[in-house]
């Protein structure tokens, strides 16, 4: 016989029902979850760094490494042959316009000067000899053609005498052509001492002349020994830094030997490497940036050297800060050489996924999902690169990393 249920006992059952029916239901809930998720690939966006696209300026740029050197190097080399004595200031010293910087043996040059002395001193008394003997002969000459001069009035005079006795009929032809005769001759030889008084007076010009043009040069011989023996002990023009000095005192040196080399440290430039790959885009005056630890500093290619060594070209850059405090000798740099410009250009930060020209594929943020957008990029700065086609003003771009999705067309940002 059926007996009926206790309504208590019922309650229970239908309880114990529907929470056995709720948990099936939560358990299928979360494995479908948990199913959905391992089919639909998602990222947490903590782990990834985006950008938002704007416009503004975009500069095309090359890099390159760089070395800061000083703006100028003096090179001071041996003005004469000598021996090294002493070395003055050394490498990485420190020196003032006017410091000594090696000692050389000056023996020679100063026996140089003294027989450039004596040898002047001995054309100068050449010379006075050499005048005071032509003033002797013109001296002579001048006295020959007033003896001379004298003679030719008194035959002049006695032709004039016998001309009028010969006329009164008291001498005859043979006196008056005697007469006659004696005076041409005595013109003839006054003329002849005359020529030789002018010829004497321009040879003693020349002969004058030229020992003056050899006193002159022994002069200018004179001069210059002294002053290279006053740069025998060679000094700097300069303030600056010794960096190079010969080690071996004693050694020989010869004249045009390079016996040191100052840097001017208060003024540097940089001297850059760059593929010669890009040497048609390199030109004297283009604009240059200059990473030195966290600065930039602007700078413009100065010269471009023609050489090309194991595919490299070296340009010089000038800097506009040129004594900046954070610029020091050999410092290694990073150099940016604008190649190109855009006013206003859409353009996003620079990251791994958004790093040249080209087309590219980029995640573009949209609410909770990222998806993958052909883009087309134009020209490069160091922090910037120009967005020319599919991408928009005010999209958000992940820029890190993104190659290991390449092959996804969507992902979820958790």
């Amino acid at each position: 016989m059926d007996r009926e249920i206790d309504p208590k006992e019922r309650r229970r059952t239908q309880l114990r029902r529907w929470v056995l029916t709720a948990g099936v239901v939560a358990a299928l809930w979360l494995a479908a979850s948990w199913g959905f998720g391992l089919i639909r690939p998602s990222l947490k966006r903590s782990m990834v760094r985006t950008a938002v696209v704007d416009q503004g300026a975009v500069d095309a740029s090359l890099s390159a490494t760089g070395v800061v050197v000083p703006e100028t190097e003096q090179v001071v080399s041996s003005p004469v042959d000598a021996r090294l004595l002493r070395v003055v200031r050394k490498a990485g010293s420190t020196v003032k316009a006017g410091d000594a910087i090696v000692e050389l043996d000056v023996n020679a040059s100063v026996l140089a000067v003294d027989k450039l002395s004596q040898d002047l001193a001995l054309k100068a008394n050449q010379r006075a000899r050499s005048a005071l003997a032509l003033e002797n002969t013109l001296s002579e000459l001048a006295a020959q053609v007033e003896i001379k001069k004298l003679q030719l009035e008194s035959a002049r005079l006695e032709h004039v005498r016998n001309t009028q006795l010969f006329e009164a009929g008291l001498v005859s032809q043979e006196i008056l052509r005697k007469s006659e005769v004696a005076e041409g001759q005595a013109g003839i030889e006054l003329r002849r001492l005359e020529a030789s008084q002018k010829n004497a007076q321009a040879a003693t010009r020349a002969e004058l002349d030229g020992l003056a043009l050899e006193t002159g040069k022994l002069q200018k011989d004179q001069a210059e020994a002294r002053r290279v023996l006053g740069l025998a002990t060679p000094r700097a023009d300069r303030a600056g830094v010794v960096t190079w000095t010969p080690t071996e005192e004693g050694a020989t040196i010869r004249k045009g030997d390079v016996i040191a080399r100052l840097a001017d440290l208060s003024a540097f430039r940089v001297d850059a490497s760059v593929s010669d790959a890009y040497a048609s885009r390199l030109s004297v005056g283009q604009p240059v940036q200059v990473r030195v630890d966290d600065r930039m500093l602007d700078g413009q290619i100065s010269d471009v050297l023609p050489t090309v060594q194991n595919g490299v070209i070296t340009v010089r850059v000038a800097l506009k800060d040129r004594s900046n405090p954070a610029l020091r000798q050999n410092l290694r740099v990073e150099v940016f050489i604008v190649t190109g410009h855009r006013d206003r250009a859409l353009r996003v930060r620079k990251g791994t996924s958004t790093s040249g020209e080209g087309v590219q594929q980029v995640f573009v943020v949209r609410g909770d999902r990222a998806d993958r957008v052909r883009v087309r990029f134009g020209i490069a700065s160091f922090d910037f690169v120009e967005v020319v086609d599919g991408l928009a003003a005010g999209d958000e771009v992940i820029v890190s990393d993104m190659a290991d999705y390449q092959h996804l067309t969507s992902l979820r940002l958790r």
